[in-house]
């Protein structure tokens, strides 16, 4: 049964899922388009070094996911998740245009302004989606795929139309395309609520509390006021990056703490779901940390060590949500069909076979190097294999992860255990820029180049550390991009499958929750 009406739904969903699949894919395409041209912006037009870049690239990506714990908090207890979206579309459409900018002050502004939009933005969105279903409701992991498709329309489109703005206009005009299309985000939002799809969805929790005054100011003022001056802290965290590790020890005490104090208020089955949330979390963690070389070091693997063909190095971040694109329905009946079978595996199975894939996918960028030019140019074939086979794996373990929260998770926190689940991509892209940092070069000793990660890189590779000839610079760096592919590819790959071999065990703790 839907929690909705009959008349009230399209193509057998609730009709509020495609005015948020569309505010999602917009505000998508504002964020993807941004970050495929970041990288390089950094590395070409502001002439920072590989090491400056990708530490400011893994602090505003970290810092862009750790903001959702407190967007979701704040939205649980004040101001409702419309109010959350409105606010953090906004402060996102400031950012992307205030990067058109080339002050050092508007660059960190601009970055930090996203980071807390994205705050209150994304947590509450997908919150929203999963409050349009009941908690049986057997549509909702075919609704959030649907969703996640949104996502992915959005991330395949920005980086073609932004990249192509940037090279053929200037870089600031493809930062001013991407703040369109966050106005875009907030235009079909806007329009969802004025025709009252989302009914008494996401409305503020409490009015009373709501219009408690502080100074004057009622707790939504109060919130914007907040907002705003958060800005220049994160700004000034994502330019001194470098003491970005205090940062994840505060997240993660406050946030073990915060889930230690709901551990111990719920009830047993509800404590034995929530062990599961935070298992879920962590091995997201580790998904994006590998995933998520490609917004940095694969970024430039592809413009110094791959023979692009048709697509620019910021382009080729369009080849995952290509894929999604192509894969998600099919992957959402598959889904359909094999819960009819009784045949559909549950999402720890599901879980450890995204991680697989994923270190399945690295091993082909790794294995590249073998079909390597006199040029240290590898065959971009490899690039789309890769980013296929990693796909599958998002598909397994990424929308239905986000489906399981909204199970899983104590009803009264859901919006904090949702955000949660988000800072698995703060913990992600942090070790994601540790990981990326691996990939330049430098007077240091490779860590993958002896013992039995050399051996893995060789055979996965076909190369070892010592290059000669008038290319030897260019070798050098490939050598470091894929030794380091193959050994987390290999890695991941492993702790997948064992992943798959606890399931069993996973599936108790789950209490029912497919």
């Amino acid at each position: 049964m839907s929690s909705i009406t009959d008349s009230n739904t399209r193509f057998g969903h609730p009709k509020g899922l495609f005015y948020l699949f569309f505010a999602e894919l917009w505000e998508r395409f504002s964020f993807y388009g941004m970050k495929a041209l970041l990288i390089l912006y950094m590395t070409k037009q502001l002439l920072f070094s590989d090491d400056m870049s990708i530490g400011i690239f893994a602090a505003y990506m970290s810092l862009v996911y750790v903001t959702p714990v407190l967007g979701g908090i704040i939205a649980d207890h004040y101001i409702g998740y419309r109010k959350a979206i409105f606010l953090g579309g906004i402060l996102m459409a400031l950012g992307h245009f205030f990067l058109t900018i080339e002050l050092p002050v508007f660059f960190y502004g601009s970055l930090a302004l996203i980071i807390v939009g994205n705050g209150f933005f994304k947590p509450n969105i997908s919150t929203f989606v999963g409050a349009l279903y009941k908690e049986e409701d057997k549509r909702r992991d075919s609704g959030f795929t649907i969703f996640y498709m949104g996502i992915n329309i959005g991330g395949a489109v920005a980086p073609l139309l932004c990249a192509w703005f940037a090279e053929v206009y200037g870089w600031h005009y493809g930062f001013m395309l991407a703040g369109i299309g966050m106005l875009l985000g907030l235009f079909y939002f806007y329009r969802g609520t004025t025709k009252n799809v989302f009914l008494n969805k996401g409305k503020v929790p409490d009015e009373n509390i709501y219009n408690e005054k502080f100074l004057g100011l009622n707790k939504g003022q109060l919130v914007w006021l907040g907002a705003f001056l958060a800005v220049p802290v994160f700004a000034l965290i994502v330019k001194f990056n470098q003491y970005e590790h205090y940062i994840v020890w505060i997240a993660t005490i406050a946030i073990t703490a915060t889930m230690i104090y709901i551990y111990r208020s719920v009830g047993t089955i509800a404590r034995k779901r929530l062990l599961v949330t935070a298992y879920f979390t962590i091995l997201m963690s580790l998904f994006w940390a590998i995933f998520e070389q490609a917004g940095s070091s694969l970024t430039l693997f592809a413009d110094r060590n791959i023979n692009l063909v048709g697509l620019n190095a910021a382009q080729t971040n369009s080849i995952n949500s290509g894929f999604i694109i192509l894969l998600a329905i099919p992957f959402s009946w598959l889904w359909a069909v094999l819960i009819r079978k009784k045949k559909n595996p549950n999402s720890a199975i599901k879980a450890g076979l995204g991680l697989f894939l994923l270190g399945l996918g690295f091993i082909v960028f790794a294995m590249s190097a073998n079909s390597v030019d006199s040029f240290a140019k590898t065959p971009m074939w490899y690039l789309f294999v890769g980013y296929f086979i990693l796909t599958v794996g998002e598909l397994c373990i990424s929308p239905i992860g986000l489906s399981k929260m909204t199970e899983l998770s104590p009803k009264k926190y859901l919006a904090f255990v949702m955000g949660v689940f988000f800072s698995a991509s703060f913990y992600g892209h942090f070790f994601a820029g540790k990981i990326a940092k691996l990939t330049t070069v430098s007077e240091e000793e490779n860590l993958f180049a002896s013992g039995i990660f050399g051996q893995i890189t060789e055979t996965v590779t076909g190369l070892t550390s010592t290059f000669s000839g008038s290319n030897q610079a260019a070798f050098e760096q490939l050598y470091q991009y894929v030794s380091v592919y193959a050994v987390f590819g290999v890695l991941t790959a492993v702790i997948g499958i064992i992943v798959m071999m606890i399931s069993p065990f996973i599936k108790k703790l789950m209490s029912g929750v497919h």
